[in-house]
């Protein structure tokens, strides 16, 4: 059993977007709040403030007069927000991750529901509080027999909206094995080089948008902050950016995708890629002429 989560787009009707919109302000919301709380207790207490702690907060929170339009909005994309948070402060202690960051309202945002907050009906999804069905776009199918366990509505600083469905996919997807080992040296004028020869081109998608970019971002330069122009070019902006993402991550997962299927081990040198493109001279070979590296052996997989 495998989980998987199946990536949608969708385009919500007024309605929708709308209680949508205030879910997710809510959600930025109580983020930030607990956040704030638990960042003050620290420099002021030197005291933690655990999820629970947090959970009884909101709890307070809805009971006042000046933050009633919580209960407007389903809990459950709250209370997921604040367990996010206390995923973000345990990676933290752990020196996985940094500090968390305040949510904006810029970045778009996305609100997690679990099986008490939507409804699987008819290969269709609807959302604690919407009487409608959100209008996804399916551009595959979830696997037979598999029902969502979570869904994540997500608003990209674009303006598109997505929907995640994850689920446990129960079929068997290994790839039959391969004795066909390949080496991966990474380099800067083109992506990367295969002990085979191959060599695949840095697609340089940033290059193709570049003069659009550069005179959108000029222009929201050039606006007053906060005004409807200003918003305007912010949004034009970010779907230049969007479109940039898109292709690369089209790229990457191509041949990533390529590599695994076509490979049983795969050898990657342990370079630090950051610095060879700060410095334009080559590394010194270490002793004995061997390159350090790291081996993944891949076994079959979906």
């Amino acid at each position: 059993m495998v989980e998987k989560a199946y990536k949608f787009r969708f385009y919500p009707t007024p309605e929708q977007e709308n209680l949508l919109r205030r879910t997710l302000g809510c959600v930025r919301l109580i983020y930030n709040k607990a956040l704030t709380a638990r960042t003050q207790a620290w420099y002021e207490n030197k005291e933690r403030i655990s999820y629970k702690q947090t959970s009884a907060m909101l709890t307070s929170w809805k009971k006042q007069e000046d933050l009633d339009f919580l209960k407007e909005v389903s809990s459950v994309p709250l209370q997921q927000g604040l367990r996010h948070l206390q995923t973000s402060f345990t990676n933290f202690f752990s020196g996985r991750a940094l500090y968390p960051n305040f949510k904006k309202k810029r970045n778009g945002g996305s609100a997690e529901f679990t099986k008490s907050a939507f409804k699987w009906k008819d290969g269709q999804v609807y959302l604690a509080k919407c009487v409608e069905p959100l209008p996804i776009r399916w551009s595959r199918q979830l696997p037979p027999g598999c029902t969502p366990s979570t869904i994540t509505v997500k608003l990209s600083p674009s303006g598109r909206w997505s929907v995640s469905l994850r689920v446990n996919d129960t079929r068997d997807l290994s790839l039959k094995p391969t004795n066909k080992q390949v080496g991966i040296d990474l380099g800067i004028t083109s992506l990367l080089t295969t002990s085979d020869g191959e060599k695949f081109a840095n697609p340089k998608n940033l290059n193709k948008l570049y003069k659009k970019l550069r005179l959108a971002q000029k222009s929201l330069s050039r606006k007053t902050k906060g005004s409807n122009n200003y918003q305007k070019a912010r949004l034009k902006v970010a779907r230049i950016q969007a479109k940039i993402k898109d292709s690369r991550l089209d790229f990457t997962h191509k041949l990533t995708t390529q590599l695994i299927r076509e490979n049983q081990t795969i050898v990657v040198e342990d370079l630090a890629v950051k610095n060879m493109v700060k410095n334009h001279n080559p590394p010194p070979s270490p002793p004995g002429g061997e390159q350090e590296g790291w081996v993944v052996t891949l076994t079959g997989g979906s």
